[in-house]
């Protein structure tokens, strides 16, 4: 089967990463300076030479197989600015990675028509968007990391790897992780990280080794997608500390592969028993990478992609993977 050209932005810079494992080439649309939502190839990922840097300049004179729309912008502006109309006929996805934000439950989503696949990243975004007549599937997330690296949990503290999280306030869980902070040793990385006394951002490439040095990750995040950063935790052996909301009450099993709560009270609890037992967490996260591996594994997810390329481009008539809605 040929590989298919696909055309996309760099949205969320890990899971393009992840995405591309899949056997196509993919096109990232570039602007001058690398602005955020087109970073293009940008020199901070392990890229693989599937992947090539495309300036929105020169995008309406190349060919395609696929378009791949990752957030709302990229659909109702770019593609009329950057692509001509033989290219907007072309077979489309949206990928959704997040849950509705101005309802939980009525939002309708923006992608309403039979000719665009919507991608749901996790059961639960899928479950809370009002995704009308839209062809739907669900593709969960997979994730590798570097060979060698493993748990260690060291440090007798947890770590907090999430992006701007002093603007993006409550939802992301700020104040928790200020709160907690207060009451056990907590450190943060991320973009933006410093506004809050953190550490700043650390490459993903270097990010797993980093995190393996802490006792475990807390996720102060009350309202989003399934991040990454904790799928990479587990996927070193590392337990993960989180609040029961979303789609982690599915991947958390409390007090078997990591520690869920709706109450900060009790997460602090289970906070400082790991920072005295490092057995017990290294318990913990030799579930939690069991579970990861089960659920998450880059295998999975790269044929599961491959699958939904190759049935919206008509190379071959395979169901929509994952589970419609």
């Amino acid at each position: 089967m040929r590989r298919l050209k696909v055309l996309t932005w760099q949205t969320h810079g890990s899971y393009l990463y992840y995405l591309t494992q899949a056997p196509h080439e993919f096109h990232v649309l570039s602007k001058p300076g690398r602005p955020p939502g087109y970073g293009g190839r940008s020199p901070n990922m392990p890229w693989g030479d599937n992947v090539h840097d495309m300036p929105v300049s020169e995008a309406r004179h190349h060919q395609f197989d696929c378009i791949i729309f990752q957030d709302d912008e990229q659909y109702e502006k770019d593609q009329y600015e950057f692509l001509s109309a033989s290219q907007r006929a072309l077979p489309r996805i949206y990928i959704e990675h997040d849950p509705p934000r101005a309802h939980p439950t009525d939002t309708r989503h923006l992608i309403d028509t039979p000719d665009v696949l919507l991608v749901h990243v996790t059961p639960f975004n899928a479950l809370m968007w009002d995704s009308g007549a839209t062809p739907t599937c669900v593709i969960e997330h997979g994730v590798k990391v570097p060979e060698g690296v493993h748990y260690r949990g060291q440090l007798d503290c947890g770590l907090v790897v999430i992006n701007h999280l002093a603007r993006r306030g409550r939802r992301l869980g700020a104040d928790l992780f200020e709160a907690a902070r207060a009451d056990v040793p907590l450190e943060l990385v991320g973009m933006g990280a410093q506004e809050l006394g953190g550490l700043g951002e650390i490459e993903h490439a270097l990010l797993p080794a980093f995190a393996a040095n802490y006792r475990y990750l807390f996720n102060p995040i009350r309202y989003t997608s399934l991040g990454l950063a904790v799928i990479e935790a587990m996927m070193i052996g590392m337990p993960v500390v989180a609040l029961a909301t979303t789609e982690m009450a599915t991947v958390i099993v409390n007090g078997e592969n990591g520690f869920i709560d709706t109450r900060l009270d009790t997460l602090l609890g289970h906070m400082r028993e790991l920072g005295r037992n490092p057995a017990l967490a290294r318990a913990l996260g030799a579930q939690a990478r069991r579970r990861a591996r089960e659920r998450f594994a880059i295998g999975r997810f790269r044929d599961d992609w491959d699958r939904a390329l190759c049935h919206v481009t008509e190379l071959a008539r395979a169901p929509f993977p994952g589970q419609p809605y």
